[in-house]
């Protein structure tokens, strides 16, 4: 029988550490789920409980009945979900022309748009909304949409991937059977971006879903916040209504873990394909 080595004092280190990440990571949910099925008096006391004893669904039952929160899970959905399927086609399409097309001004012109990876957003959100306010663009999905169409990091990882999936000899073959340039994309280049554009999909849904600042920026009505927004405001109103915020906190995860256990094989297949091809 082999005899096992005791922990070394590193090993027992990283042990620790992981712990600790472990809990900074889980931890705030496990509260946040537990404060969710409290009474609002319960959720601050001392010393905490972390099963609610009562435990309560009227949270859930105060925040679906006096707040519109089915409005604001609708409308980060729908903003959401058609951000990551422009981003997905847009940035496909971008980062096909980049790798596999020459013209004059390619280099300077990525060099560019890669350049844009080191601006913060909140850097151009404003002059963005007021290009779209003067330009009479201000319908709020629209709105919403927009700063997600073509993402740097987006174009950049779908050139990355069109170089190392896409034969050019497989172009040239479409050319020569007279297969014009978009329906070679859609029909030949496409399905082999698929992995790629996926796994960039479900970065752009996470971002849309969960982005709080070009929301805060862009959208004044009520009745067009997002869950974020929605959230803020429950929290900022008068008595802290943290009960309805960790109900609302705990519905808003349902959506997003969905996405990610649904796709979670195409993700990873598109996240290591870059590092398995080439």
């Amino acid at each position: 029988m082999k005899k096992r080595n005791p922990p070394t004092f590193a090993r027992i280190i990283l042990y620790v550490v992981l712990i600790v990440l472990v809990a900074v990571c889980v931890g705030p949910m496990v509260w946040a789920l537990s404060a969710s099925f409290k009474d609002p008096g319960d959720i601050f006391q001392y010393p905490p409980k972390l099963l609610p004893s009562p435990a309560t669904t009227a949270n859930y039952a105060s925040l679906l009945s006096t707040q519109p929160f089915i409005g604001w899970l609708l409308t980060s959905l729908i903003v959401a979900i058609l951000s990551s399927a422009i981003s997905a086609f847009v940035c496909s399409l971008a980062g096909y022309a980049f790798a596999m097309f020459a013209f004059r001004g390619k280099e300077a012109l990525f060099s560019l748009m890669f350049s844009s990876l080191a601006v913060p957003f909140v850097v151009v959100a404003v002059p963005l909304f007021v290009m779209l306010s003067r330009a009479g663009l201000t319908n709020a999905y629209f709105v919403l949409i927009v700063p997600w169409v073509a993402p740097a990091f987006g174009i950049f990882m779908m050139r990355q991937f069109a170089e190392q999936s896409v034969p050019p000899d497989l172009i040239e073959a479409a050319r020569i059977d007279g297969c014009g340039e978009l329906r070679t994309f859609w029909t030949i280049v496409f399905p082999l971006l698929r992995p790629g554009a996926g796994a960039l999909a479900v970065w752009a849904f996470v971002n849309s879903y969960n982005s709080f600042l070009w929301p805060l920026i862009a959208v004044s009505s009520p009745s067009n916040f997002t869950l974020p927004l929605g959230l803020q405001a429950l929290y900022g109103a008068q008595n802290h209504q943290y009960n309805l915020v960790m109900a609302g906190a705990i519905l808003a995860t349902i959506p997003a873990l969905i996405i990610f256990i649904a796709l979670r094989r195409q993700l990873l297949e598109g996240l290591s394909a870059g590092s398995v091809k080439g």
